[in-house]
């Protein structure tokens, strides 16, 4: 795939902006490919990229045991679990905290098939905001509320959990 190809106005990040903006903010980006089967990110490993996908589709998954942790009452044939799978229907994005944090990958994104992804690392990315500060603050306040979205959304579901776990809990000291 050709990154002229690519509806820039239709991917998210992207939305707010008028042409000229993107017309500065594509060279921050190239498009690479992968096959079917292979891994975009891999949990634990660090990386300084940020992937959109733009054709395609993936898996996330995420290990359901922290590194070392013995279980031997659990028998797991799968220890990953599948958080979701997603197209380029709405162009999704990952691995946006690498571009301001270095620290290891958070879950694991497999493409399902032939999958084509915008891609930039954290230096172009820094490269970009000294360059094109007022567009720059911009894209990088759209990644900001995205991520504040996302830590809203897991705080909520961390809240559920576990007063699933304590309900669990409690039922198991009271039974005979």
């Amino acid at each position: 795939m050709n990154i002229e190809h690519v509806d820039w106005p239709a991917i998210t990040l992207f939305k707010t902006f008028p042409s000229a903006a993107l017309e500065k903010i594509k060279p921050l980006f190239d498009v690479r490919s992968y096959e079917a089967g292979e891994n975009l990110i891999t949990e634990g490993d660090v990386g300084d990229e940020m992937f959109i996908l733009i054709r395609g589709r993936v898996r996330i998954t995420k290990s359901m045991f922290l590194k070392g942790m013995n279980m031997p009452i659990l028998e797991v044939d799968n220890p990953r679990k599948v958080l979701a799978t997603m197209d380029e229907t709405e162009y999704p994005l990952f691995g946006e905290i690498a571009l301001i944090d270095t620290d290891t990958r958070s879950a694991t994104i497999q493409t399902l098939d032939q999958s084509h992804f915008l891609v930039t690392d954290r230096q172009k990315f820094f490269d970009f905001l000294d360059r094109e500060p007022a567009i720059g603050n911009k894209l990088f306040m759209t990644l900001a509320k995205r991520m504040t979205a996302t830590i809203r959304k897991n705080n909520t579901e961390l809240v559920k959990l576990s007063t699933a776990l304590a309900l669990a809990l409690s039922r198991f000291k009271t039974s005979p």
